[in-house]
């Protein structure tokens, strides 16, 4: 195992993993997860140069957290039955989710978009009914929910540019001047007059695959390729308003929302399912233009378009709030909740130290070794805000000892407080699965005796 540990570039792809199953799992607490981990490991190099063996130290760990679930799953409390209690508790937890992002000075704003938006989906948690648009320009705290759908595009030239009760055919199909699409093939003609010819049947051709598509009934055609300027003119003259280009996200979203499907072949309308919504139209957010659907056929969909000064800021704004999404969809399919600021890790890390202390024999110590890992996550974040950490971890442990379960760190005034006070909340699955994975990860970690690895060719 030690051998193991001085192998980083190994130790380094197994950390990315870790946090990549908890951010797909959770979609937060990578860092947490990452930094337990760490700490489990480097109290069992203690261990093991105290001449305890791996596989004891994995069995200490296997009951610690077994107890340290038992915890947390007792501490835990659940508000769904109360609408106002339960979206405070969301918002609680958007809040704390937020704090160690780029967010944090506006969090206040960004949690009631992100709560607004999860509640909006009515207990589905289906996040591709929730889309986010970056535009540059304005401040972070111009960034807005829109209820509905807007898709980065333009409308067709000529076409117009509002339409009510929208039936929409959503397709996948090449709208340009049908090439031949072998590579290297050429054309070879003896007069300029079969130039016109070729011309004039590629034109009839396209104008058969509008006329097939015209058929369909609807007054909304969005393409995910180009739309040339003929077939572009030819849906004008018949009144539909015609997009191309919409990319394939873009395309699989507006399907999802609108209730229609992608086609690339119209011979059968009758087979083929078309999108509806109540009204689509132009609208401009900054210095562009978007196309808004709004009223569509799934009531969840809705926008939060993001402003801020610069690309970075957006794109490290959009991954944070997609954390606290992710966090908020876990929480509205498993209500409970736990207390934030180290509570949660001083409460596991002492029911640890009680079962720690009632076992006999060697496993004992790989407990305590447990517990003292699970203290280091509170003892972080102190030190990470300036303060005394040993002074303040050991007024936790105390407040703990004394059954005040619900006692974290206040990092506004650096002292020991309620954290149902200060309405620091965590989501009960995000601990869960940081205790799990980081426990699992560290256990393999530690089972590895040795590393062989091949020459390098």
């Amino acid at each position: 195992m030690l051998k193991f540990l001085e192998k980083p570039n190994i130790c380094s792809l197994l950390f990315l993993e870790l946090s990549k199953v908890q951010d797909d799992e959770v979609g937060d607490g990578t860092t947490s997860v990452t930094v337990l981990t760490s700490e489990l490991l480097k109290e069992a190099e203690k261990l093991v140069s105290c001449r305890i063996h791996p596989q004891t130290i994995v069995a200490g760990w296997r009951k610690s957290v077994k107890a340290a679930e038992k915890a947390l799953e007792a501490a835990a409390v659940d508000h769904s039955s109360d609408p106002e209690k339960f979206r405070e508790d969301l918002m609680n937890i958007a809040r704390t989710t937020l704090s160690s992002k780029i967010l944090v000075q506006h969090r206040d704003h960004f949690a009631k978009l992100a709560v607004d938006a999860v509640l909006r989906l009515k207990g589905s948690g289906d996040l591709n009914a929730i889309q986010i648009i970056k535009k540059l320009g304005g401040g972070m705290v111009d960034s807005f929910l829109d209820e509905g759908f807007l898709l980065d595009k333009k409308i067709g030239v000529n076409q117009p540019k509002k339409i009510e009760n929208a039936k929409i055919l959503i397709a996948n199909t090449p709208m340009d001047a049908d090439k031949i699409k072998v590579f290297g093939s050429r054309v070879r003609v003896d007069s300029t007059a079969k130039i016109a010819d070729l011309e004039m049947a590629e034109k009839q051709k396209m104008k058969e695959k509008v006329e097939m598509i015209i058929k369909h009934d609807i007054n909304c055609f969005i393409n995910r390729q180009l739309i040339y300027n003929y077939p572009e003119q030819l849906f004008a003259d018949a009144g539909v308003m015609a997009i191309e280009h919409a990319d394939f996200e873009g395309v699989e979203r507006l399907a999802l929302v609108t209730g229609g499907e992608i086609v690339s072949t119209f011979g059968r309308p009758d087979l083929v399912k078309l999108g509806t919504c109540k009204k689509i139209e132009e609208v401009m957010i900054g210095e562009d233009k978007l196309i808004h659907f709004s009223g569509c056929a799934l009531n969840e969909a809705c926008t939060v378009v993001i402003r801020g000064a610069t690309q970075q800021i957006l794109d490290e704004a959009e991954r944070s709030l997609h954390d606290a999404l992710c966090v908020l969809t876990q929480t509205v399919k498993e209500t409970r909740t736990v207390n934030g600021g180290g509570a949660s890790e001083v409460l596991m890390a002492h029911a640890v130290s009680q079962l720690a202390a009632k076992t006999p024999g060697k496993e004992a110590a790989a407990m305590e070794s447990f517990a003292t890992a699970l203290r280091q996550l509170p003892t972080i974040i102190a030190d990470n805000a300036g303060y005394d950490s040993a002074d303040l971890v050991a007024k936790l442990r105390a407040a703990h000892t004394q059954g005040k379960n619900t006692y974290g760190l206040n990092m506004v005034n650096g002292t020991v407080g309620d954290m149902r006070d200060l309405g620091i909340t965590e989501s009960y699955q995000v601990k869960r699965q940081v205790l799990l994975s980081a426990a699992e990860a560290a256990e393999m970690i530690v089972r590895v005796d040795n590393i062989v690895k091949a020459a390098p060719r």
